[in-house]
């Protein structure tokens, strides 16, 4: 088995045009991201369960596990968290044994490095960061970092310097973000103080709180894309949601003013993502089969353990050799390999296994396509050389569930391998139908008759929703269940 090893990453050259594309609901935020006019990100955060990456609590040790050197943190959820004594804050070098900083019924400040996912709770740290635009603020932390992301070391050396003049005197840690490359040491100061603001407003909140209390919660999906996303290569951001975009609009005055002029509100009668061939690469994200253009597929497979990608030649053969065949279709899979990793949010274990080649020149050829695709992720990952079979190590950091986690479960009727979108899915699906009917044909009265679960789930869990729905629409929308449709099956009648 090889070794995972940080290879030589080639530099990416920057996309021509990128775009954000941010479709809000009161139920739903759906986050695209479009590179020269190709979809390479999704995000999903649903109101009923969004993501608490970045969360800081007031936790509770529940149980302290000395042969794992990790203890389970209540912080008020329905599973505990996990902090393993990598990630708890060490001030003084010496102590190595987790029972000599944790007790049980102890109360301390932790934050949210990965979100629950499948059966296991949240992954905690008490190395608390808190991002802003332009830096991270590490109040556990003394040293001045800058993101290796910006290339040229002489600026780097002269960031670092500026911060540690701002810096004297005063506690914590900073590391500068990329985004700096494009503002002045003015906004860097001010964001500065801003966090350590921040900071204080956040202990203050801790000595009140009681335990398992959220103290901080990150920005709802809509803003942290500004935050975190916006780079010079964005040219466009369009959100279709008239409050969204007015809180976008703020939150752009006053940390991105130089993005100001590019936040649109969109408003026609095909929706957004429609509009975009969004709805359609979503549901393709969705499937194990992915297309190549060359007649090829790969088979992607996700599993708690693994992720698994196959390279198939299918039908393609071409006017080649049978190598170069097997060569011209491995580079194109490299290429759709990385896009998929993105858009469906895989990370964790991942094992490529490509065709087969004899040439060493191919090997290394696909090797490079690789990782010069995989050049413009933003998620952490390590990868193997290519084997002389074909396979490719790698693991990518997971810090939310993939596309399908958010959007499907497991097939209930085979328990194996299929997967079904869930009830959840499937209403905020209907919603949709239901604004497209309501738009094209401004009816009096809409009737949903449908699978006797969806209606109820509509029913107990979307109540408000489904309230909200009707009031946007300013249509009356009745609810019949239909004994004899399937799983998920709905029709939707207009009058």
């Amino acid at each position: 088995m090889n070794t995972l090893i940080p290879l030589q990453v080639p530099t990416a050259p920057p996309p021509v045009n990128t775009e954000i594309l941010v479709n809000h609901t009161p139920y739903e935020t759906r986050v695209a991201i479009l590179e020269d006019g190709v979809l390479q990100d999704v995000m999903v955060e649903r109101e009923r369960r969004r993501g608490i990456v970045g969360n800081i609590y007031k936790g509770k040790v529940q149980r302290v596990l000395p042969g794992m050197d990790a203890a389970f943190i209540d912080i008020g959820l329905e599973r505990a968290g996990f902090l393993h004594m990598k990630n708890i804050n060490r001030r003084q070098e010496n102590i190595e044994k987790i029972t000599d900083i944790l007790y049980e019924g102890q109360t301390l400040l932790v934050q949210v490095l990965k979100d629950p996912i499948g059966t296991k709770g949240a992954r905690l740290t008490t190395e608390i960061s808190i991002p802003s635009r332009f830096l991270v603020y590490l109040p556990n932390a003394n040293d001045i970092g800058v993101s290796i992301k910006i290339a040229s070391e002489a600026q780097r050396q002269s960031l670092r310097e500026l911060m540690v003049g701002f810096h004297q005197d005063q506690q914590g840690g900073f590391i500068v973000r990329t985004a700096i490359e494009s503002a002045d040491i003015w906004a860097m100061r001010a964001d500065m103080q801003y966090l350590r603001r921040m900071w204080e407003t956040i202990l203050d909140a801790y000595q009140a709180a009681h335990a398992g209390e959220l103290i901080y919660g990150d920005l709802p999906l809509y803003l942290k894309v500004l935050r975190d996303f916006v780079s010079p290569s964005v040219s466009k951001v369009t959100v279709d949601h008239p409050s969204a975009y007015e809180q976008m609009a703020a939150f752009a005055a006053n940390f991105l003013i130089e993005m100001a002029d590019c936040i649109t509100y969109y408003n026609s009668d095909l929706s957004l993502f429609e509009r975009h061939g969004v709805e359609e690469e979503l549901e393709k994200a969705l499937k194990r089969h992915v297309t190549l253009k060359s007649g090829g597929y790969l088979i992607i497979d996700q599993t708690e353990a693994m992720t698994t990608i196959d390279v198939n030649t299918g039908g393609f053969v071409g006017k080649l050799s049978q190598e170069d065949t097997i060569f011209k279709t491995n580079l194109e899979a490299a290429k759709a390999i990385a896009r998929q990793l993105r858009l469906r949010n895989l990370g964790g274990i991942i094992m490529l296994d490509f065709i087969d080649m004899l040439d060493p020149k191919h090997q290394k050829g696909v090797m490079d396509a690789l990782l010069t695709a995989l050049a413009k992720d933003k998620s952490k990952y390590t990868i193997s050389p290519i084997s002389p079979l074909g396979i490719i190590e790698m693991t990518r950091k997971r810090t939310r569930e993939s596309l399908r986690q958010v959007m499907c479960e497991t097939c209930p009727t085979c328990g194996g391998r299929g997967y079904v979108k869930t009830i959840e899915t499937q209403v905020y699906e209907l919603f949709r139908d239901l604004m497209r009917e309501a738009r094209d044909y401004t009816p009096k009265q809409l009737t949903v008759m449908g699978d006797p679960n969806l209606i109820e789930f509509i029913r107990e869990e979307e109540s408000l929703a489904f309230s909200d729905l009707q009031v946007l629409l300013k249509t009356p929308i009745r609810l019949h269940p239909e004994p004899a449709y399937s799983d998920g099956q709905y029709d939707i009648a207009v009058s």
